[in-house]
């Protein structure tokens, strides 16, 4: 079935916000889109700000990919303006602002990129795969947007060129047709693509690159045997692999010096060279930059299991009193590399969350409310100055991690996917005396155990990567986990275990989708609200 999508003329311009010295036209008197949309260097201009402003944008705490942990119970973002807090706490409904902004935003660049493809024909290129890389890359990035989409509206309108006022309102396709035609659309699309990453431009989708984003939602979606087959042919490429540091792979020691890396958040896709995740992320410390936006929570903390592999409640070594009490007891090694706390060392200076004259006082503004702050991402280097880390928006353990679940959810715990979930671990540096998922204890573990395995595994390889918000929701498990209230740093007074308590949350069972804003329900009367709005 063809469909077209919605295109508002007066939109074509406006989104291109925060590249604005990449995006000067050619023509400086140019004034409708057929002025500037002529050569191969407008071709690229459109590609790059379709990227940017969306996907991989430097300083939107509303978009970057760090920040979404705060929509989970995995971290608290502290600012209501970002969104993130609202659909964490559950103080959301049809007329909050964020439904409004995240649904006309993507549908806003879908119509821009139904331009650029209704028109790609026009700009002059010599070489005429080069036109075609372009074409590509932006039929991608439009089945991004409609990926994100379905998944937090269900049914929307699909439309894949541009439309008038009339015809954008169009009824909406169902979530399970969208998505049957997105999977065809990607297989297409992956084969046009170059096999290789770009030595410049290295964000932009290759081959495999895509088809990486596609296993994404195959297996948000239950593709199993979709999801298993494309980690399969990128492990079998052998283009990628793991960086053998996890701690220096999020900081500047191996950032942009590595092949885990599979789309990459280089400083060319955000358009300058300044990037801000110790602004958003680090801690307030002297006169530094770090404002604390987005900061780990006590349920993400006991979510790292024992050096061993083993959940802290399920440890004979030691009480989970005492692991609560000092996360760093025995503890996956990644739980350091990702997180610092309260009695934690930063810029040689041990961290006090609970003393009022310490900038890290936990009841300051710019503090962090649960006594914690993410590591990942957080150079002390950056503390007084403009930073530029570079990130992996999708890395290679996902390839590996996305492979084993897949797999599992099959009943299929082939020889392939415990050495996925091996390498991750070894990587980690876990005890793989015990850790070693083909040791013969490994041998009697029911399907629901090694779907609580690699649930556990995938959160805390990928904490702070803005994964777990969507692994709660197709996981079924938000009505458990973001039912309960945001917690702190755990101490012991006067004989008991006393959290430092941030918020009371709430998620009720329509949350699984999001709501139409009301503003959107009025300019698209065909849509339906969806239920318990």
């Amino acid at each position: 079935m063809k469909r077209r999508v919605l295109y508002l003329i007066p939109l074509l311009l406006a989104g291109f916000t925060g590249c604005e010295k990449f995006l000067d036209k050619r023509d400086p008197t140019a004034t409708t889109f057929q002025e500037f949309f002529n050569t191969e260097a407008d071709l690229q201009r459109v590609t790059y700000s379709s990227y940017l402003d969306y996907f991989t944008p430097r300083d939107n705490r509303r978009l970057l990919f760090y920040m979404k942990d705060g929509r989970s119970d995995n971290a608290y973002a502290r600012v209501d303006g970002d969104h993130h807090l609202r659909i964490a706490n559950g103080t959301m409904n049809s007329n909050t602002r964020a439904f409004e902004y995240y649904y006309t935003l993507q549908m806003k660049h879908v119509g821009r990129i139904n331009t650029y493809l209704a028109n790609i024909d026009v700009p002059y290129v010599e070489d005429e795969a080069i036109r075609q890389r372009y074409k590509a890359i932006l039929e991608g990035l439009r089945v991004w947007h409609y990926f994100e989409m379905v998944s937090r509206w269900g049914d929307i309108p699909f439309l894949l060129t541009p439309a008038t006022i009339e015809e954008a309102k169009s009824p909406p396709v169902p979530k399970e047709e969208i998505l049957e035609q997105l999977f065809q659309m990607s297989d297409d699309i992956a084969n046009r693509l170059p096999p290789d990453e770009y030595t410049t431009d290295k964000y932009m989708f290759n081959r495999y690159s895509f088809k990486a984003l596609v296993m994404r939602y195959a297996l948000y979606y239950e593709r199993w045997e979709l999801a298993a087959r494309l980690a399969r042919e990128i492990m079998d490429s052998r283009k990628y692999e793991l960086y053998p540091n996890y701690r220096d792979l999020f900081q500047y020691e191996g950032h942009a010096n590595n092949r885990e890396f599979i789309i990459h958040q280089n400083l060319e896709s955000v358009g300058t060279n300044v990037t801000h995740s110790f602004r958003d992320l680090g801690p307030h410390f002297r006169t530094g930059r770090g404002e604390s936006y987005n900061v780990p929570l006590k349920s993400l903390v006991d979510a790292y299991w024992t050096a061993q592999g083993r959940p802290i409640d399920q440890c004979p070594l030691h009480t989970k009193r005492e692991y609560e009490l000092n996360p760093k007891l025995n503890r996956d090694p990644r739980y350091e590399a990702s997180i610092m706390g309260h009695g934690d060392i930063f810029y040689g200076e041990e961290i006090d969350v609970y003393s009022p004259g310490n900038p890290m006082y936990y009841q300051n503004q710019r503090a962090s409310k649960s006594g914690y702050w993410f590591r990942k991402f957080v150079s002390e280097a950056d503390a007084f100055r403009n930073g530029n880390l570079t990130y992996g928006l999708l890395r290679y353990a996902e390839v590996l991690l996305t492979y084993a679940e897949a797999k599992i959810m099959q009943n299929d715990v082939d020889d392939l996917a415990k050495s996925c979930i091996n390498q991750v671990r070894e990587r980690a540096g876990l005890d793989m005396a015990y850790a070693n998922v083909t040791l013969p204890q490994y041998s009697a573990y029911t399907q629901q155990q090694w779907i609580d395995l690699i649930r556990n595994e995938r959160r805390v390889e990928f904490a702070g990567e803005g994964l777990r918000y969507d692994d709660i929701i197709r996981w079924r498990i938000a009505e458990r986990v973001l039912n309960q209230p945001a917690l702190g740093h755990t101490r012991e007074v006067n004989g008991q275990l006393q959290s430092l308590h941030i918020e009371d949350r709430s998620f009720a069972s329509h949350n699984y989708l999001w709501p139409f804003h009301e503003l959107v329900l009025k300019v698209e009367p065909a849509l339906e609200q969806n239920p318990g709005y």
